[in-house]
């Protein structure tokens, strides 16, 4: 059966069960074919637009059944009260899908240009793939994680999924003010043309009066993390490096504080890099951005290179010289398979792990003495387009006596189609959204956590061979091949796997077998994965080990540790490991700083306003602060003009989420606060520069509010604070 067909056999099957399509070719129209017809007759997309709106008459949408579980809202939504009078976008995802994930910053954008009393609500539909993505708990982590704003909710069962015929992830359904079905587009890559049908949308439905400006009942999931979370946010992966002390370092990618961080291995912050500011911007350790980075590894000491996986870039951060550059991608997402082009020249997908491979030149034309230099081949897990790719930062002389310049950025094995295929031809091997990397020096391979396909794979660095190690199925295009089951090859069943690390001597393969909460272990030789059984109870305080979601590792050089980044913990844990590889005790990192604050920001130019001291528990906790403004005496903002806020917290051992931001009117924020080492006062620092006129002038508006946090012996953990902040010509005040 063709592509095609399997197509129209779906729609069939799907009109069976669906009475609002009166036939398959209503069927085809409602995704973008009709729409395309309008647009191409008028030769003019938002004329075409509005005959289409003016023709269009799908019968609505079931509204969501009963009973769901919501995130980011105070109550269930509804279609006849909370979305009545809306242009809603039903965005169909599954929160390990990178496709989904690709889709989060065009929404972001949309939401920021047309707001919720502008007309537009954007409802997150959780269609899961996995069995561990149906769990609320997960889903409101991946909400949390991936900075989702907008409602959510868990269609466990994909009843809202088979209502709306949806066919694949991610789906984009458009409704007009009565839940009617205006287009359907499948697949990411729409942004534009989600736009034009937004802004005609609400410009054709207002005229009609059919427009409400009403509010939605809105709750930050950010309220929901753990109050004794500590600094880190979902931290995605983590490396080492042993110095010529003999010391070891560790780099652990913060992803959701878009930061890295410096640990020693007592879990003392040596440096943070970035943080302060979401985005992408090269430049010294404090003024850098990343977005969401995952992967890093040590190239020496020094430098230490860094997968900024929604910024679609390699970063190098230089230890000794204190900044952070870009060397390669563009920031922005790109959709070539091939590359070949040099260092920022070369767009690039999602990168999300990497890995060095050492290789000798294999020019030997050059080297008639048998002893050619070894050359860095970085290697890079490029989940966006399911492909491996490898940036050379030398001259090299590789595969088939190929050269490759210094900043050759290029795929070395996978054709980009989203499969578990394995082949003797690296480009005809097929992927699933690759995650993890482990190199293995002594036979010149690299392991892949594959992560859609739930498989470890392997790639011959030598000659490109692919070939299974466990998990996944013998079919390239069964991409549910997953468990929880030890076993050789495909009869072993993995999860979701996202990490992988490999023992000193490259005979142990371990495995953070993400969607099973757990750690297992490979056998390299034999093909063979068994679960490694994790102590119950944390040595160092006694709580509860359940790991969630562990995403990275890596094995301590004296092969007597494992470090890995349980995610949705937001922790790193220490696994303590005996002569059989198993691990025999566990701890909680403790992450303290190891020096004072340097900060860049000059607060002597700032008005400040303080209000009264906030109690907090000396045992740490969760501060939930919101603030709203109020201008009086005939102040206002300007329009148009750029209005910003950032949180400056007392050290690094602080975090913030969210740290900075435009939108005035929902300034809502989650303070982790840690354990109090000293009886002192610390200052949270909320810091405005503002665009204000009257009628007459324009005023900028500098000024700080002032919370400061005073360490109490009490053991309430959770402390709500809001603020109002009254601000006039001449003059500001707390409320």
């Amino acid at each position: 059966m063709s592509l095609f067909s399997k197509v129209i056999q779906n729609i069939r099957n799907s009109f069976s069960r669906t009475s609002s399509m009166q036939s398959v070719e209503d069927y085809l129209y409602y995704s973008q074919v009709k729409l395309q017809n309008f647009i191409e007759q008028r030769l003019d997309k938002d004329l075409g637009m509005q005959d289409y709106l003016k023709n269009v008459k799908y019968a609505p949408v079931e509204d969501f059944n009963p009973g769901l579980e919501w995130f980011n809202v105070t109550e269930p939504l509804s279609f006849k009260k909370h979305l009545k009078g809306k242009v809603v976008v039903l965005d169909f995802f599954t929160y390990c899908c990178i496709n989904c994930m690709h889709i989060i910053p065009d929404l972001r954008e949309i939401e920021k240009e047309f707001s919720v009393e502008d007309g537009l609500v954007v409802v997150g539909v959780h269609s899961a793939k996995f069995e561990n993505e149906k769990i609320s708990s997960n889903i409101l982590a991946a909400v949390q994680r991936y900075n989702i704003n907008h409602p959510v909710v868990n269609d466990a069962n994909s009843e809202m999924w088979k209502n709306c015929d949806v066919q694949c992830w991610p789906t984009l359904l458009i409704l007009g003010p009565n839940s009617n079905p205006i287009v359907m587009f499948t697949g990411e890559g729409h942004k534009d043309d989600l736009r034009v049908c937004i802004r005609n949308a609400l410009k054709f439905y207002k005229e009609n009066n059919l427009i409400s400006n009403h509010q939605l009942p809105l709750k930050s999931a950010y309220h929901f993390l753990p109050e004794l979370k500590g600094p880190l946010l979902f931290p995605g992966k983590i490396t080492n490096f042993l110095d010529e002390n003999n010391h070891e370092l560790l780099a652990v990618s913060d992803t959701g504080n878009n930061r890295i961080l410096i640990l020693k291995d007592d879990g003392s912050i040596l440096q943070q890099i970035g943080g302060r500011k979401l985005g992408f911007r090269d430049g010294n350790l404090e003024e850098a951005e990343f977005n969401n980075p995952q992967g890093l590894v040590f190239l020496n000491k020094d430098i230490l290179f860094v997968a900024d996986t929604e910024n679609h870039a390699i970063r190098r951060i230089d230890l000794k010289k204190l900044k952070v550059d870009t060397v390669a991608g563009t920031g922005v997402q790109g959709q070539d398979l091939h590359g070949g082009k040099l260092w920022t020249s070369q767009a690039i997908s999602s990168p999300w792990d990497l890995c060095i491979y050492r290789t000798p030149d294999m020019d030997l034309t050059f080297h008639p003495d048998g002893n050619p230099p070894v050359r860095n081949v970085l290697i890079i897990a490029m989940a966006g387009t399911h492909q491996i790719w490898a940036l050379f930062l030398e001259d090299t002389v590789w595969w088939k006596c190929k050269k490759y310049p210094a900043g050759t950025c290029i795929n070395i094995a996978g054709s980009g189609k989203e499969e578990n295929r394995n082949n003797s031809y690296p480009h005809a091997a097929g992927f699933a959204q690759p995650s993890g990397l482990a190199i293995c020096h002594t036979t010149k391979e690299v392991y892949i956590a594959d992560s859609e396909s739930s498989s470890v794979r392997r790639l011959h660095l030598i000659d490109g061979k692919v070939t299974p190690v466990v998990g996944g199925a013998r079919n390239p295009n069964d991409l549910f091949a997953f468990g929880d089951k030890d076993g050789a090859l495909f009869d072993a069943k993995l999860q979701h796997v996202l990490g992988l690390a490999i023992s000193r001597n490259e005979r142990i393969l371990f495995v953070a077998d993400t969607y099973n909460h757990k750690l297992k272990k490979v056998d390299v030789a034999e093909n063979m994965v068994t679960s490694i059984t994790i102590p119950s109870v944390d040595i160092k305080g006694g709580s509860s080990t359940g790991l969630r979601e562990p995403a990275g590792l890596c094995v301590s050089y004296d092969n007597k540790k494992l470090y890995l980044a349980d995610t949705n913990n937001h922790s790193i844990k220490v696994l303590y490991l005996d002569s059989n590889q198993n691990v025999n005790k566990i701890e909680t990192m403790t992450l303290r700083k190891a020096c004072d604050k340097v900060t860049a920001l000059d607060k002597s130019k700032y008005d400040i306003i303080i209000r009264n001291p906030l109690q907090v528990s000396c045992e740490g906790g969760k501060l939930i602060v919101s603030m709203d403004l109020v201008f009086e005496n005939g102040l206002g903002l300007t329009e148009g003009a750029p209005q910003t806020w950032l949180v400056d917290l007392p050290d690094i051992t602080w975090s913030a989420v969210p740290l900075n931001g435009t939108d005035l009117k929902n300034i809502d924020l989650v303070i982790s606060v840690p354990v109090s080492e000293h009886a002192k006062e610390n200052n949270v620092d909320f810091i405005f520069n503002l665009v204000t006129c009257t009628s007459e002038t324009c005023l900028p508006k500098s000024f700080i509010v002032r919370l400061p946090i005073h360490y109490q012996n009490e053991k309430k953990m959770s402390v709500n604070e809001k603020l109002t902040v009254a601000i006039s010509p001449d003059k500001m005040k707390i409320l």
